[in-house]
């Protein structure tokens, strides 16, 4: 215990003053306000991290929950007893074997580094854990954003955008994963992993074919994931894997072609069919899509698969090949949990599905602000209000397939005749009849929504699980909160469909770029706020993520993308994501949900990082009454308060505030709960009284 204080003290010191310096000597130097703003802002991790760690093992230097299976494993692992296993361990070894290779690797600085595999010294384990997941943060949305921009411009993004530095810092600072950087716990060591292996798939996907030895690479990162988690099989195979199908179908390059006129409905049927199969598929931006939106990407997808299976197959052997080892191993172990299989057994729990958005809004709750006033929108346009129009004209002529070339063939499943068209009296009943359910898209929506709600219901009255382990521990916060939801009753249950409903529109909306709820008009650059879902699609075939493809921007020409990228910081961090993206999302978090009876938060963590790292850009739309331009002029018939104004507004459009007041609530909610894990320790007792576990501290947690 005196060689963990010891180390403890000793690696709180070190790291602080590394973390002050670093921000110091970069300040000093002037040069460099990129490299500045990374050391400021990791400083700001490392000295929260250590800060936490130091006060962790000093208020709590014994083993704690699970941390009592965990270390005695590690250190059983540190003197090299690889064959002995506790049964109550349900987790791969990774973890432990990250341990022993960091042991190993102090050896070699002799007494500089004296990690003994005591309690505090694992623990480090996770603090280093927590600052590289941080860096391969920044690194992930880096490389989303490149994608964008060297689909636009041809060439490659260089400097990293401040957007992209505050949301690792923020991912970084998220409760539960900051909160486990002080234990022995496999979750951050895990996701940081699996953030390695998405940076990888990132860069693959960054060029047409990716070579033999990434292929290699990928096995090795998707192994890796394995022998942190079991679940993380979902978000190698299926998240990465099934993107990777997605870019290797959009690489296909299916060649322009002029579309005939169809009366019938089977022409246009077999029409798309041809065109589906060659690669020129159904992917608007998530903003864009509406439900029949998805079903389309779902189907032409499909189809462009079952014709190219090689090109498919090409691309993702090397997931399959971690599949196939994942395969081996569950039938060598008898099932997929190691130890205690009992208390650990597959169950379909599709209530996850609803938990995860109130889970996701509270954590994200800042990022939620441009929703603060849908009703009266959603009303406005449900009840005849007038619709909103500008970008939704703009994509629909921008619909990009191949190489730099428009595909007249992307707007035609929403193109149908006018009324007054003298072509319309020539199509078939069905073909009008099919025009005419896809011109009302308010039908479609509010069977959509009727739909959600019914198996909102249906789920809440059949399949809520409550597994044991919930209502056993007291000491974790999922305890009160079943306790006062989800246990009060058939009804209470059945109401909580409203905040599940909201959480989950507002989190898909913040996905697909907040909705501008104040704009009239926006610009296809400044997709910082989300197309009215009531406002038809546009039918386009997403740009792929290739660095081939190099089409500019409406109004833009190649030299001035850079150029607007200065002008703009948040330029190239609006885009959303792809309808298929978001699909292929949630397809991932269902299958590493819905198989889990249990519902702990920690599951959650790597389903809330990749929606995070996805999570576009907002900003202060324009408006025609802010004269800012002029104000910033100078002109003299402006008064000083309007040009403070104008120069605020002018900093909130070049900078997502949200990120800024989101930092904030994630610091707030690690001081609550790491003040009550710390200070706030009680003691077991029956009903009786009667003291329980040998008077031992007990300690709320995450």
């Amino acid at each position: 215990m005196v060689t963990d204080t010891h180390f403890a003290t000793f690696s709180g010191t070190f790291l602080a003053t590394l973390g002050l310096s670093v921000p110091i000597i970069i300040f000093l130097s002037r040069q460099n306000k990129q490299a500045c703003s990374i050391a400021v802002s990791f400083s700001f991790v490392i000295l929260a991290s250590v800060a936490w760690f130091t006060l962790v093992s000093h208020a709590v230097p014994r083993p704690y929950l699970d941390e009592v299976f965990h270390i005695p494993q590690a250190q059983k692992y540190c003197e090299g007893r690889f064959l002995e296993w506790d049964d109550k361990i349900t987790t791969p070894p990774g973890l432990y074997i990250f341990s022993v290779l960091l042991q190993k690797s102090a050896n070699v600085t002799g007494n500089l580094l004296a990690f003994d595999c005591g309690a505090s010294t694992l623990r480090f384990t996770n603090v280093l854990g927590l600052i590289v997941l941080a860096y391969l943060a920044l690194l992930c949305r880096h490389e989303i954003e490149s994608r964008f921009y060297e689909a636009h411009s041809g060439a490659r993004l260089k400097a990293m955008s401040t957007f992209a530095i505050n949301t690792a810092v923020n991912i970084a600072l998220f409760p539960l994963l900051f909160f486990f950087s002080g234990l022995y716990y496999t979750d951050v060591i895990s996701t940081a992993v699996v953030l390695g292996a998405f940076l990888n798939h990132l860069k693959r996907v960054g060029r047409d074919r990716s070579s033999w030895t990434n292929d290699l690479m990928t096995i090795v990162f998707g192994v890796a994931a394995l022998f942190m988690r079991q679940t993380n099989v979902f978000w190698i195979v299926v998240w990465m894997g099934g993107l990777e199908a997605v870019h290797a179908i959009k690489t296909l390059r299916p060649k322009r072609v002029d579309r005939p006129f169809m009366p019938t409905l089977t022409a246009q049927l077999k029409f798309w069919y041809l065109r589906y199969s060659v690669g020129d598929v159904h992917d608007a931006p998530l903003g864009l899509a509406w439900p029949d939106d998805m079903l389309l990407t779902i189907i032409s997808f499909g189809i462009a698969a079952l014709h190219n299976p090689v090109r498919v197959i090409r691309q993702i052997w090397s997931y399959i090949s971690v599949l196939i080892a994942f395969v081996g191993f569950v039938a060598w172990n008898g099932g997929v949990v190691l130890g205690d299989k009992s208390n650990h057994v597959a169950t379909i729990h599709l209530a996850q599905m609803l938990y995860i958005w109130p889970f996701f809004a509270f954590f994200s709750l800042p990022l939620l602000l441009p929703y603060a006033v849908p009703l009266f929108d959603t009303t406005t346009a449900l009840f005849g209000g007038k619709a909103r129009h500008g970008v939704l004209e703009e994509y629909s002529e921008q619909s990009i397939s191949g190489k730099g070339t428009v595909s007249e063939s992307d707007v035609a499943p929403r193109s149908c005749p006018a009324r007054g068209d003298s072509s319309s009296a020539k199509l078939s009943p069905a073909l009008r009849t099919a025009c005419l359910i896809v011109a009302s898209p308010l039908p479609i929506w509010l069977l959509y929504v009727a739909a959600t709600l019914a198996a909102s219901a249906a789920v809440i009255k059949f399949n809520t699980i409550v597994h044991p382990f919930t209502l056993a521990d007291n000491r974790h916060y999922m305890f009160y909160i079943f306790r006062y939801t989800i246990r009060r009753g058939d009804l209470f249950r059945l109401l909580l469909i409203i905040p599940y409903t909201l959480s989950r529109w507002m989190i898909w909306g913040t996905l697909a770029g907040c909705t501008d709820w104040l704009a009239p008009t926006r610009s296809v650059l400044s997709s910082s706020a989300r197309y009215s879902v009531f406002q038809p699609a546009a039918n386009t075939s997403n740009v792929s993520v290739s660095r081939t493809i190099a089409v500019p921007m409406p109004g833009q020409t190649d030299g001035q993308v850079p150029e607007l990228a200065k002008i703009d910081p948040l330029a190239m961090s609006c885009k959303p994501c792809s309808t298929s993206t978001g699909l292929v999302f949630l397809l991932t978090t269902a299958l590493s949900l819905v198989t889990a009876p249990l519902v702990e938060p920690r599951y959650f963590i790597i389903p809330w990082v990749m929606w995070r790292l996805l999570v576009p850009a907002w900003k202060i739309p324009d408006h025609d009454h802010c004269s800012v331009s002029r104000t910033l002029g100078g002109q003299n018939t402006q008064s000083q308060s309007q040009s403070y104004m104008a120069r605020l507004l002018v900093v909130l459009k070049r900078y997502d505030v949200r990120l800024v007041l989101e930092t904030i609530w994630l610091v707030a909610i690690n001081v609550a709960t790491g003040y009550i894990f710390l200070a706030k320790p009680y003691v077991w007792r029956d009903e009786n009284g009667l003291v329980l576990d040998e008077g031992r501290l007990q300690r709320f947690m995450w």
